[in-house]
């Protein structure tokens, strides 16, 4: 028999949709929404209703049966740190999806128009989650800071990272569960996680903007500087918020977050190829700190994300890494499909839904 699955993933200024049967894509639309569109709403949540119209109706026009759907993966939000794994869609992970514990974010949508769909079916078909951003799966030691105000919290590119690591572990013939990786994600932010045997145990949180700087975000800065600035009365808190997430990285050195347009002008402009350099050095510093982490045992380094794209910064990296371990780049990201798969294992058996609670 085969099953078909829908992905639901709203980010900020659209919603991605794919209808997968099996393992074929069988449609995908990314569904663009206007700044003026979004405006006319105060919250994440009170778009609900309008990006569920918006799916149904692109699903419509498409030609697509809803009621054939098997079952209905969405992308999970900033909900209560969990461990990696597909989770059905019930009544507390609703309640957290609605006042979702840390923070809003267009993400916490995909498991709610997930659920309203499927309870509209006739046909049994289940909503779930798949491996949001707060998978938390870091070992104890790795959540000291070095004073008890802090802690080290983990919020990251779960969903393609978890992917990556599979593909890659049936590429060369074992299970992600028995192997040791280093997977960099490279994106709007930046994510360094060390897996072994199939647990992210540490990694930074690329929310905030900890780690390698990225397009958008400044990465992890000088305590004693920032400490200053934060005092010195010249920002507010929220332009200091801005300044390391949204306005920092490649923004605030060369004033653009387009990385292949750094790609294009480091080929003639120095100051423009320090920068892309400087990103590069500290993802192959982050690397590096990640097999330390594993001791050195480490069966492949992965670079994936929009930014592993440029060849430059790859070789830069490789350079720097590849007497680690082997590296193997996956450029882009493929959430959709991802999500597709991990709905489609858990149908199969081949993966057991999780209870969130």
């Amino acid at each position: 028999m085969s099953y078909k699955i829908l992905a639901i993933n709203p980010g900020s200024t659209s919603t991605k949709i794919a209808i997968y049967e099996d393992e074929n894509e069988l449609f995908v639309k990314n569904i663009k929404h206007s700044s003026e569109e979004i405006a006319r709403f105060e919250t994440v949540a009170s778009q609900f209703q309008f990006r569920k119209e918006i799916i149904l109706t692109e699903l419509k026009n498409a030609g697509f049966d809803i009621n054939e759907i098997h079952a209905i993966v969405g992308r999970g939000g900033l909900v209560k740190p969990i461990e990696s794994g597909v989770y059905e869609v019930n009544d507390a992970l609703i309640t957290d999806l609605n006042n979702p514990p840390l923070g809003e974010h267009a993400s916490n949508l995909g498991g709610l128009i997930a659920h309203d769909i499927a309870r509209s079916l006739n046909n049994g078909a289940k909503a779930y989650i798949a491996d949001p951003v707060v998978v938390d799966e870091m070992e104890e030691v790795a959540r000291l800071t070095g004073h008890p105000a802090f802690r080290r919290v983990s919020i990251f590119h779960a969903l393609n990272q978890k992917a990556i690591a599979r593909t890659y572990a049936k590429e060369i013939g074992k299970k992600y569960e028995d192997i040791n990786l280093i997977i960099a994600h490279l994106g709007g932010g930046v994510s360094v996680g060390a897996h072994r045997r199939g647990r992210v145990i540490d990694v930074n949180n690329a929310l905030d903007g900890d780690g390698p700087f990225s397009p958008e975000r400044s990465g992890t800065l000088p305590t004693g500087q920032l400490i200053k600035m934060c005092f010195s009365g010249e920002k507010t808190q929220a332009e200091i918020k801005k300044m390391i997430k949204g306005e920092g990285g490649l923004v605030a050195y060369l004033g653009t977050n387009d990385a292949y347009e750094v790609e294009l002008k480091a080929k003639e402009d120095p100051q423009w190829k320090l920068v892309q350099d400087a990103m590069s050095y500290q993802v192959g510093k982050a690397i590096g700190e990640m097999a330390a982490v594993l001791k050195g045992d480490v069966d492949g380094i992965l670079l994936t994300g929009g930014i592993a794209h440029n060849p430059f910064l790859v070789a830069y990296v490789k350079e720097m890494v590849e007497f680690i371990a082997p590296l193997k780049v996956y450029p882009g990201e493929d959430e959709m499909r991802a999500l597709a798969m991990n709905g489609l294992m858990v149908i199969r058996g081949e993966l057991t839904g999780k209870i969130y609670q």
